[in-house]
């Protein structure tokens, strides 16, 4: 287990103690729930089954290509199905992807980390402006950023703040020239970040009449996330988990 899925974990028991609930975390390899990446016909029904049987689901954060397919997969799942969600850094941008994908009708929809000679309709996720191909190194987007919430929106009921702080680790992010289509297609992009690159895009999420609890993150919630305060977006995860249960 690495330190990012270590706060995660963390994360989620801050916020099952909040909201007196015994936590029961099962780890699903993504690449088992993709039948292109799992040549294991009983593997991928086993990861379906426990994927089932969750009340809620979490997509954190994460490098690299492996299991992308899968997480994408998972993410229709918990959309289609209404089950409470959260999408952490990579896990918002998939979920981008997914919506893209199938509710746009774009099946090539996909990052430029993971694949290159993309139409312009299907660059769902880019390389920051400000970044260095050639040097990677102190490239990455980190530390605390500013983030500016719609008052209407889920995220602002659960902080109870317009303008929250939270950490970034991240080197690609959310195609802003997308956002317009996708937010009339019903993905709401409720918080955003403007800096000296232009804007960008913090927080997406479902309204209230299409999924109870469907919102992802560009930024790591966890990290700050503390016994006696847990993070708002886990928060709201556990609550609405709760209220499946019932």
């Amino acid at each position: 287990m690495n330190q990012i899925d270590l706060s995660v974990v963390k994360a989620l028991t801050h916020s099952a103690i909040a909201t007196k609930q015994r936590l029961r975390i099962k780890w699903i390899v993504a690449s088992e729930l993709c039948g292109s990446e799992s040549t294991n016909p009983t593997i991928s029904e086993n990861a379906w089954a426990a994927l089932n049987s969750c009340d809620g689901i979490v997509v954190p954060g994460g490098f690299g290509s492996r299991g992308i397919e899968g997480k994408i997969a998972a993410i229709k799942y918990a959309r289609e199905s209404k089950v409470p969600f959260l999408g952490i850094c990579l896990g918002m941008q998939a979920s981008v992807m997914e919506y893209c994908r199938n509710v746009l009708n774009r099946p090539n929809a996909h990052s430029c980390e993971f694949k290159e000679d993309l139409e312009e309709d299907e660059q769902v996720v880019i390389f920051m402006p400000e970044g260095d191909r050639e040097r990677m190194g102190g490239t990455m987007r980190l530390g605390i950023r500013e983030s500016i919430l719609e008052k209407d929106s889920l995220a602002y009921s659960m902080y109870k703040e317009e303008k929250i702080m939270e950490r970034h680790r991240h080197r690609y992010e959310i195609n802003p020239n997308l956002v317009p289509e996708l937010e009339e297609a019903g993905l709401k992009f409720v918080g955003r970040n403007t800096d000296l690159s232009g804007e960008r895009m913090e927080i997406i999420e479902l309204d209230a009449e299409e999924h109870p609890y469907f919102v992802a993150s560009q930024f790591h919630p966890e990290f700050t996330s503390r016994p006696e305060k847990p993070s708002p977006l886990f928060l709201g995860l556990l609550q609405h988990s709760k209220n499946r249960q019932v």
